[in-house]
């Protein structure tokens, strides 16, 4: 599964989050560039990744800091 995160950093939140299937690589690239465009356009400076991973449950235990907050972080540790 490929995922598309847009993250604002400083709350800390996901804005948007979409899920494609591996068949759909093509999708997500283009889907990644337009929503960094459009955010760019509009002066709006959002962190945007597009992911690979088996789950979106393997998406959170690898790249957990977009899905706690600091304080699950730091717990974490």
């Amino acid at each position: 599964m490929l995922f598309l995160i847009e993250y604002d950093r400083p709350s800390g939140q996901i804005v948007s989050f979409r899920a494609f299937d591996n068949s759909h690589t093509s999708k997500a690239d283009d889907a990644r560039l337009d929503l960094e465009l459009g955010l760019r356009k509009q002066g709006i400076e959002r962190e945007v990744v597009l992911l690979e991973a088996p789950s979106e449950d393997a998406l959170r235990i690898t790249h957990s800091r977009y899905f706690k907050n600091l304080s699950e972080l730091m717990r974490a540790l």
